[in-house]
């Protein structure tokens, strides 16, 4: 018997929560349909970077409060069940409703209304009432949604700083989830589901602006051929209203764009921020290739990238659009050369190869180990992260 199940427990969202959960003393099951991976972690290692979670998971390994199962009879056996798994939207930027209740539909022989669910995924408004639809019931099953909220890597760290959003489809359900969540977190927010499902999708599309906002102000000042690192710090200084701009870079990953776009399809596209933030932040890497072949054809000539994730310190390299970039490059011509700290891909080179035979690099992610480099000066460097002092 365990106290909580993780549908989706194997992965980013799943395992973090699950290993907190059972050092704080509840018995965790981690359910999903990964081999290896349930391997892995049964064996006290994480399958991917998650800074301050494996000492954790190791303890909770020897303490018997958590294992990895690939058993689905696991679900029947625990008081919550949890969802964690992936939302994707489709080819067309429409969220994949039905898949997700179709990976629901194979639950439904598992749950019982004694149990709460609780939907930990991201879902597209209103899908939590489709879910009740799929269990045939009413009042008596317990459904709730605490979407999360925190940066990929740290989320061990964040789960026990940020408040925790709770919503349900009746009140047994809140107060179940809010009860389950607040031994982790220092403050447990009540609303309504349609205000939880607002609150995730417009807390990633807020993000997703504003990365394309200092996207444009970058593509700006490189048309005017002004710095735009030494600009923005300039601006925000001493200057409050600007501090949050951020820095430029690719908006990429798993969740902004995708989020972005749920919301869009919820408003029956008519989002225009969100589509003109789609344009912006997709549209960086053919700016960088257009403005590269300003100085010349790119046909023939080596172009290295510096990081392959779709962020800093960490190995994930979902929707990173440094693969962009390097597609597009290569259909100029460019001989591309891929290098990443975390990533292991026997088809990438070292960081020092590419800047030892590249003549022109671009910094795909800021990871710590670029802070530093030494960039021959006969290299053209273009950074748009500023990780480096200057960009030439």
């Amino acid at each position: 018997m365990s106290d909580i199940v993780i549908v989706g427990g194997l992965g980013h969202v799943g395992l973090p929560l699950g290993i907190v959960f059972a050092d704080k003393g509840f018995d965790v099951c981690l359910y999903d349909i990964d081999p290896e991976t349930a391997k892995t972690v049964n064996n006290g290692e994480l399958p991917f970077i998650e800074y301050g979670a494996e000492p954790i998971l190791k303890k909770a390994l020897k303490e018997k409060k958590l294992f990895a199962s690939l058993d689905i009879a696991e679900v029947a056996k625990a008081r919550y069940v949890i969802i964690a798994i992936g939302t994707p939207v489709d080819e067309y930027l429409n969220p994949r409703v039905r898949s997700f209740l179709q990976v629901f539909a194979k639950l439904k022989e598992h749950l019982r209304p004694e149990q709460t669910i609780i939907v930990r995924s991201t879902v597209y408004p209103k899908t939590c009432q489709q879910m009740l639809k799929v269990l045939g019931g009413g009042d008596e099953w317990k459904i709730a949604y605490c979407p999360e909220r925190i940066v990929q890597g740290y989320a061990v760290k964040e789960l026990a700083e940020l408040p925790q959003v709770v919503a349900g489809l009746n009140a047994a359900a809140v107060e179940s989830a809010a009860e389950l969540f607040s031994k982790i977190s220092p403050q447990v927010i009540r609303t309504s589901m349609a205000e939880a499902e607002l609150i995730k999708l417009f807390s990633n599309a807020w993000r997703y602006i504003q990365f394309a906002v200092t996207n444009q102000f970058y593509m700006i000042c490189r048309n005017f051929d002004v710095d735009y690192r030494k600009l923005r710090e300039r601006m925000i200084e001493g200057y409050g209203r600007a501090a949050t701009l951020p820095t430029a870079g690719f908006a990429a990953g798993p969740c902004l764009l995708k989020d972005t776009m749920q919301l869009a399809a919820f408003q029956g596209n008519n989002f225009l921020l969100g589509h003109s933030a789609m344009l912006v932040n997709e549209g960086l890497p053919n700016f960088i290739v257009e403005d590269l072949k300003k100085h010349g054809e790119l046909d023939g000539k080596k172009i290295g990238i510096l990081g392959m994730a779709f962020k800093a310190d960490i190995d994930d390299s979902r929707d990173s659009l440094s693969y962009k970039l390097g597609k597009i490059l290569r259909f100029h011509g460019a001989h591309v050369y891929y290098t990443d700290e975390f990533i292991e891909d026997p088809t990438f080179t070292t960081k020092e190869d590419v800047l030892e035979q590249c003549e022109t690099v671009i910094v795909g992610v800021p990871h710590s180990a670029y802070k530093g480099l030494k960039i021959p000066s006969t290299t053209r460097l273009i950074d748009v992260w500023g990780v480096f002092e200057t960009e030439e």
